[in-house]
């Protein structure tokens, strides 16, 4: 590969420094608190300290950690409220959406043989919010500013469409408003802000622990003070300091309060990591860390109260019953989170009832549509027309095959739709289609009913084929809602990439259900073009190569430290690229492993303000004409630019829409977005890309966050090197932490193998 030449070597000259790295206002303070530069391979940074935090640290919490590949959340944008206009915000929609379907989850169990039992200890589920928590003990009064609010009333079902016919062209829709969620009443935040008060935490956690603890949260909180760890962000010893200022004697490390609450916030912090649940020994180990004495107790406290469920999996599904009846099978034990393990069943459910509903000959439009496909397309359009469930993969030039397939199954008469993870993902399938472009949404969009066709009387998507684009993006929640969604006979294609980063939400669907064989797997044999294709396309086999880039395709740009990483970047950015690329800097992404650091983004986002767009940051700390990372749900992240500000809040101009985010919701909904994580960039494609690896990331890397990162990149890639040999070792060795999901089993048990 190039190493210093074109526009890595122009970088180090004739330009002005790279600006001050102290932290001006990025629009954010997740984990603010979060050490080094590496904190893209768990949630929310201020959750990930609490992982680490102040107990043993060792194997048990790094397995809970281990899922590693979920995306630091961008804080939970909440319950947001209709304002205005009669609109509801995208946002609001889907996470409306959300509730509604898995209350549509909760009752198909209820009737379902052998339903889970659980109890009716739990309260909701709290916001995951961003917040930087100082320690509770001594009277300290440092707060941090959290929000977060009540679910959104359930959104009105969308009207079915009309059969078949042409869609009309979308009209111009009005602003999105980000409403302020109407949150608790003001008594009961005050009678929450009394008790904290008495405990020395910060008052500024009130309205968050009155909205995660619902009516009565002052009298809960106070009869068990450890019911703090419901809120995001808060660490078991800020907890425990907050229950012996309020219990003195009576409090200690053997209560069953705590040894409770402590398992559900493992159980938390192990799906911001990406599990679905916990093998008891993981659990009561990392109980143990946490000085907890008596672990299987405290286990069995909160599956008592409900707080959690537990599962005996057999290891071997397919192996005979024993004949002696004291023989007993081998099994494993799991403990998880009440909504993840709904999810993950449903899923299964729905997945198994897509398999096997189709008939077994094809109907007429199916098979006009297979014949009039060629090559790929065609064996992929054979595989769709008898089965219900078909798998495709391949790199970004193999998803002209689903968007083929589509056109196809449109022009046979079947009702078809496409969904993408992100606006931009949308945008390139649109842009392949043409007049088709109308039948392409983003997941979010046709979830939420925004986008995509209506239901019918019984509330299915109104489909014969539903495409899903950056299928490993999907979290079992997201996937459980989509196939619940689908009627009987209708045709799922998940499409995707099997080697970048898999989704920051729970689960690992797409890769489970390779593994699993319950379906047709269609390859692509298309492979991406040019130095930057072959590029990773050896990145993907695990090998890093080096590779002829006669059009500056590629160049690597050698940095001693941090300091001369961010140096660079900024350089490379405003001015190398434009000069020797002639890629504008609006069009070059910079991606880096984390957020906090001295190269993290917060640090690159206030290095490439400074020099793109200064300005005194007067709304939030932004400015008209910042580039903007806009959250609107946990775990997607849309690029944006800030339009203006006033009195209604912060406008942006997104992909998709006009957005208008209340000045009281911007902190945690808005970060500043020149420079993006791995997990926040995927699923998006850009001119030119900067990846910055800077030398204390050198433990974050791992093959499929290499593979993400520079695949992001069109036309151009430089990569910021201060990693030296730790690079070609992620490659070829680093590949993704396990996560712990059951879906594998739930198939095997409905579905036989194919193949």
């Amino acid at each position: 590969m190039p190493t210093g030449d074109g526009a890595g070597r122009s970088a180090g000259s004739g330009t002005e420094g790279a600006g001050r790295d102290d932290g001006s206002p990025s629009g954010g303070t997740a984990g603010g608190g979060a050490a080094g530069g590496v904190d893209d391979g768990g949630a929310d940074s201020a959750a990930e300290g609490a992982v680490g935090d102040g107990g043993a640290g060792g194997p048990a919490e790094a397995a809970i950690g281990g899922g590693g590949d979920g995306s630091e959340a961008d804080g939970s944008v909440g319950a947001v409220a209709e304002e205005g206009g009669g609109q509801v915000s995208e946002a609001a929609a889907e996470l409306a959406a959300q509730r509604v379907e898995r209350e549509r989850i909760a009752r198909r169990k209820a009737v379902k043989k052998g339903p889970i039992e659980s109890g009716s200890g739990l309260s909701g589920t709290a916001a995951d919010l961003l917040a930087a928590i100082r320690a509770v003990e001594g009277g300290e009064k440092r707060a941090a500013t959290v929000f977060a609010g009540p679910e959104p009333a359930a959104r009105p079902a969308p009207v079915a469409e009309a059969a078949r016919g042409p869609e009309p062209a979308p009209t111009a829709a009005p602003p999105e408003r980000l409403a302020a969620p109407a949150g608790p009443t003001a008594e009961t935040i005050a009678a929450v802000r009394r008790v904290l008060a008495d405990g020395g935490a910060p008052e500024s956690l009130a309205p968050a622990v009155a909205a995660a603890l619902g009516e009565g949260a002052d009298a809960l909180l106070r009869d068990d003070p450890w019911q703090l760890l419901r809120v995001g962000g808060v660490r078991p010893d800020q907890a425990d300091g907050f229950a012996r200022a309020l219990l003195g004697a009576e409090c200690g490390p053997d209560d069953e309060r705590r040894g409770r609450a402590l398992t559900g916030w493992l159980l938390e912090q192990a799906a911001l990591a990406g599990h679905t649940a916990l093998e008891m020994p993981t659990l009561t180990a990392a109980l143990t860390q946490r000085a907890v004495p008596d672990p299987e107790a405290a286990v069995q406290s909160a599956l008592a109260e409900g707080e959690a469920l537990v599962f005996q999996d057999a290891l071997d599904p397919g192996a005979p019953e024993p004949e002696d009846d004291e023989e007993e099978r081998p099994v494993r034990v799991l403990v998880g989170l009440e909504r993840y393990a709904l999810a993950e069943e449903s899923l299964a459910d729905g997945l198994a009832r897509l398999v096997n509903s189709p008939a077994k000959d094809a109907p007429e439009p199916w098979e006009a549509a297979a014949t009039t496909a060629s090559g790929g397309v065609a064996e992929l359009a054979r595989a769709v027309a008898g089965h219900g469930l078909v798998l495709h993969t391949g790199g970004e030039t193999a998803r002209s095959e689903p968007a083929a397939l589509l056109a196809a199954a449109r022009a046979a008469g079947l009702r078809a739709f496409a969904a993408a993870h992100t606006s931009d993902g949308r945008r390139r399938v649109a842009a392949a289609l043409g007049d088709g472009a109308h039948a392409v949404g983003t997941v979010a969009g046709l979830l939420s009913g925004a986008q995509g066709p209506g239901r019918d009387a019984e509330g299915a998507l109104d489909l014969d084929l539903l495409v899903v684009l950056d299928a490993p993006q999907l979290d079992v929640e997201s996937a459980a809602m989509i196939v619940e969604a689908l009627p009987d006979g209708a045709r799922l294609v998940l499409s995707g990439d099997p080697a970048v980063l898999w989704s920051a939400g729970p689960g690992r669907v797409f890769a489970d259900l390779l593994a699993a064989r319950v379906c047709p797997v269609v390859a692509s044999r298309t492979p991406d073009p040019g130095p930057l294709g072959e590029l990773v396309s050896g990145i993907g086999v695990g090998e890093l190569l080096q590779v002829e880039a006669p059009g500056k395709e590629l160049v690597i740009v050698p940095v001693r430290d941090a300091g001369e990483a961010v140096h660079r970047t900024v350089q490379l950015v405003a001015d190398s690229v434009p000069r020797a690329i002639g890629v504008p800097a609006g069009q070059t992404v910079v991606i880096t492993p984390g957020h906090g650091g001295a190269a993290g983004t917060r640090a690159l986002n206030a290095a490439l303000k400074e020099r793109l767009n200064p300005g005194p940051g007067r709304f939030g700390g932004f400015d008209p004409g910042d580039r903007v990372a806009y959250s609107p749900a946990p775990g997607r992240t849309e690029p944006g630019q800030v339009v203006s500000a006033d009195a209604e809040g912060l406008h942006l101009s997104c992909a998709d829409a006009q957005v208008v985010v209340p000045k009281e919701r911007v902190e945690q909904s808005v970060r500043h977005g020149w420079a993006l994580t791995a997990h926040q960039a995927a699923g998006g494609r850009w001119p030119a890309a900067v990846v910055v690896l800077p030398g204390d990331a050198a433990g974050s890397l791992s093959r499929p966050w290499v593979y993400t990162a520079f695949s992001r990149a069109e036309r151009h890639l430089s990569v910021v090197h201060g990693v030296e040999q730790a690079l070609p070792k992620a490659v070829a060795e680093i590949l993704p932490k396990p996560r712990t999901t059951r879906l594998p089993l739930l198939l095997r048990t409905q579905v036989p193998a194919v193949g």
